[in-house]
Protein backbone atom coordinates (compact mmCIF):
# COMPACT_ATOMS: atom_id res chain seq x y z
CA UNK A 1 0.00 0.00 0.00
CA UNK A 2 1.20 3.66 -1.11
CA UNK A 3 -0.93 5.45 1.13
CA UNK A 4 -5.05 6.22 1.71
CA UNK A 5 -7.32 9.00 1.28
CA UNK A 6 -9.29 9.63 4.37
CA UNK A 7 -12.44 11.53 3.91
CA UNK A 8 -12.71 14.07 6.59
CA UNK A 9 -15.86 14.10 8.06
CA UNK A 10 -16.29 10.42 8.59
CA UNK A 11 -15.85 7.47 6.21
CA UNK A 12 -13.19 4.62 5.90
CA UNK A 13 -10.01 5.33 4.49
CA UNK A 14 -9.78 4.34 0.99
CA UNK A 15 -6.38 2.40 0.11
CA UNK A 16 -3.86 3.61 -2.29
CA UNK A 17 -2.81 0.22 -3.56
CA UNK A 18 -0.71 0.81 -6.98
CA UNK A 19 1.49 3.65 -8.38
CA UNK A 20 -0.93 4.65 -10.82
CA UNK A 21 -4.66 5.26 -10.18
CA UNK A 22 -7.70 7.05 -11.95
CA UNK A 23 -10.32 8.18 -9.86
CA UNK A 24 -13.90 8.75 -11.18
CA UNK A 25 -17.38 7.77 -11.28
CA UNK A 26 -17.21 4.34 -13.76
CA UNK A 27 -16.46 1.21 -13.17
CA UNK A 28 -13.54 0.96 -14.85
CA UNK A 29 -11.54 3.49 -12.36
CA UNK A 30 -9.37 2.12 -9.15
CA UNK A 31 -11.16 4.24 -7.00
CA UNK A 32 -14.74 4.54 -7.39
CA UNK A 33 -16.23 7.63 -6.11
CA UNK A 34 -20.56 6.97 -6.88
CA UNK A 35 -20.80 10.57 -6.68
CA UNK A 36 -22.95 12.52 -9.18
CA UNK A 37 -20.70 15.16 -9.04
CA UNK A 38 -17.75 13.51 -9.90
CA UNK A 39 -16.92 12.89 -13.42
CA UNK A 40 -16.95 9.37 -15.25
CA UNK A 41 -12.95 9.69 -14.88
CA UNK A 42 -11.94 12.59 -12.77
CA UNK A 43 -8.54 12.47 -11.82
CA UNK A 44 -5.21 10.37 -12.36
CA UNK A 45 -2.97 10.25 -8.72
CA UNK A 46 0.53 8.74 -9.96
CA UNK A 47 3.69 8.61 -8.06
CA UNK A 48 6.96 9.51 -8.37
CA UNK A 49 10.33 9.63 -6.58
CA UNK A 50 8.06 8.68 -3.41
CA UNK A 51 5.44 11.44 -3.94
CA UNK A 52 2.30 11.66 -5.36
CA UNK A 53 1.38 13.81 -7.94
CA UNK A 54 -2.36 14.47 -9.11
CA UNK A 55 -3.82 15.40 -12.39
CA UNK A 56 -7.47 16.67 -13.39
CA UNK A 57 -8.65 14.45 -16.74
CA UNK A 58 -10.71 17.51 -17.58
CA UNK A 59 -13.15 16.83 -14.50
CA UNK A 60 -16.40 18.99 -14.66
CA UNK A 61 -16.08 20.28 -10.62
CA UNK A 62 -12.57 19.50 -10.57
CA UNK A 63 -9.46 19.10 -7.46
CA UNK A 64 -8.46 21.26 -5.30
CA UNK A 65 -5.57 20.95 -3.42
CA UNK A 66 -5.28 22.42 0.49
CA UNK A 67 -8.19 24.96 -0.81
CA UNK A 68 -6.59 26.17 -4.46
CA UNK A 69 -7.88 24.94 -7.91
CA UNK A 70 -5.72 23.15 -9.87
CA UNK A 71 -5.76 24.06 -13.56
CA UNK A 72 -5.93 21.96 -16.19
CA UNK A 73 -2.82 20.79 -18.11
CA UNK A 74 -1.03 21.23 -14.59
CA UNK A 75 0.27 17.95 -12.63
CA UNK A 76 0.73 18.90 -8.69
CA UNK A 77 2.41 17.61 -6.13
CA UNK A 78 0.23 16.55 -3.01
CA UNK A 79 2.36 16.66 0.08
CA UNK A 80 1.40 14.26 2.82
CA UNK A 81 -1.48 15.11 4.87
CA UNK A 82 -2.35 17.32 2.07
CA UNK A 83 -6.29 18.03 1.90
CA UNK A 84 -7.78 17.12 -1.51
CA UNK A 85 -11.25 18.10 -2.81
CA UNK A 86 -12.12 16.13 -5.66
CA UNK A 87 -15.59 17.59 -6.83
CA UNK A 88 -16.80 18.70 -3.25
CA UNK A 89 -15.65 15.93 -1.59
CA UNK A 90 -12.58 16.25 1.21
CA UNK A 91 -9.85 13.86 1.86
CA UNK A 92 -6.63 13.76 3.51
CA UNK A 93 -3.52 12.05 1.43
CA UNK A 94 -1.82 10.24 4.42
CA UNK A 95 1.34 8.54 3.32
CA UNK A 96 5.21 8.82 3.85
CA UNK A 97 7.27 9.63 0.78
CA UNK A 98 10.50 7.66 2.11
CA UNK A 99 8.14 4.44 2.43
CA UNK A 100 7.56 4.74 -1.07
CA UNK A 101 11.11 5.46 -2.32
CA UNK A 102 11.84 8.84 -2.24
CA UNK A 103 14.83 10.66 -2.43
CA UNK A 104 14.99 14.43 -2.42
CA UNK A 105 11.93 16.21 -3.10
CA UNK A 106 10.39 16.78 -6.63
CA UNK A 107 9.30 19.85 -8.47
CA UNK A 108 5.76 20.88 -7.38
CA UNK A 109 4.03 21.34 -10.11
CA UNK A 110 4.84 20.88 -14.22
CA UNK A 111 3.29 22.83 -16.77
CA UNK A 112 2.07 20.60 -19.38
CA UNK A 113 1.28 23.02 -22.04
CA UNK A 114 2.62 26.57 -21.83
CA UNK A 115 -0.32 28.08 -20.75
CA UNK A 116 0.20 31.98 -20.93
CA UNK A 117 1.43 31.13 -24.84
CA UNK A 118 -2.12 31.34 -26.00
CA UNK A 119 -4.92 34.22 -25.77
CA UNK A 120 -7.88 33.53 -24.06
CA UNK A 121 -9.85 33.43 -26.85
CA UNK A 122 -7.26 30.41 -28.27
CA UNK A 123 -7.84 28.64 -24.98
CA UNK A 124 -11.52 29.18 -25.59
CA UNK A 125 -11.44 27.39 -28.59
CA UNK A 126 -12.73 30.85 -30.03
CA UNK A 127 -10.21 32.01 -32.06
CA UNK A 128 -7.52 29.82 -34.55
CA UNK A 129 -3.70 30.13 -33.08
CA UNK A 130 -1.90 32.74 -35.19
CA UNK A 131 1.20 30.46 -35.07
CA UNK A 132 2.22 29.04 -38.47
CA UNK A 133 0.42 31.63 -40.40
Amino acid sequence: MFGELVPIGGGDPIPMLKKRLRVGRREGCDIILNFGNVSSYHCLFEIENGYWFVRDLKSRNGIKIDGKKLLPGVRKRVDPNAKIAIAKHLFEVDYDPTANGAYGTPPQEEIVDDFMSKSLLERAGLKKSSKGK
